[in-house]
């Protein structure tokens, strides 16, 4: 059985929005005004390398196919080469190489991607599903590199849950001029409520 992956970039107040500067946002490319370092970069190749397939919103779906496809080097070949889901109501003919659009139910889709897949499947940017996603409990890992800076406004990683949602911190390291990556895994829903 396949994993959800989830990666992020994440400022320090919990924004995710245009890290890479492609959309409109008044911080458009704020993850870019701050270096990862090598080992960071490294941390992104292997994970794009380990990967089975993508996961993506329409919107960051949309802006990778337009930037990818005209890219080179072994992280554009991995993307443009692997499978891709992208969830949408909208697209209906995706033209990315190997691109599968989603419809109906989100959860009920995932669950069978990852029965279809045995890898990671995973999900960069995305923020309305990945909200979707932790809802049902569909994330296997939670990846955030957070980086330090503080944006005051923006579209956030996390939204309301219908319960809590422990997490349970697996590998944390700082890279590059202070960006924090930090791995979690779900939590004991019992053992964080003090009943196990």
């Amino acid at each position: 059985m396949g994993r959800i992956v989830v990666t992020e970039f994440v400022s320090l107040d919990g924004v995710v929005e245009d890290p890479g500067g492609s959309e409109s946002f008044k911080h458009g490319g704020w993850s870019f005004k701050v270096s990862r370092g090598d080992e960071g970069d490294k941390f992104k190749m292997d994970e794009a390398l380990s990967a089975d397939a993508l996961l993506l919103g329409r919107v960051t779906y949309e802006g990778f196919a337009k930037a990818w496809p005209t890219r080179d080097g072994a992280f554009a070949d991995k993307f443009n080469s692997m499978p891709k889901y992208v969830v949408s109501s909208t697209i209906t003919d995706p033209e990315w190489t190997n691109s599968t659009v989603l419809k109906g139910d989100v959860a009920d889709e995932v669950r069978k991607l990852k029965n279809k897949h045995q890898g990671d499947i995973v999900v960069h940017g995305s923020a309305q599903l990945v909200q979707t996603l932790v809802e049902h409990d569909l994330v296997d890992e939670l990846r955030l590199m957070v980086y330090p800076v503080v944006l005051g406004s923006g579209k956030r990683l996390f939204a309301e849950t219908s319960d809590a949602k422990p997490l349970r911190l697996v590998d944390s390291r700082t890279v590059g001029d202070g960006v924090t990556i930090l791995v979690f895994e779900p939590g004991d829903q019992k053992k964080e409520s003090g009943s196990g």
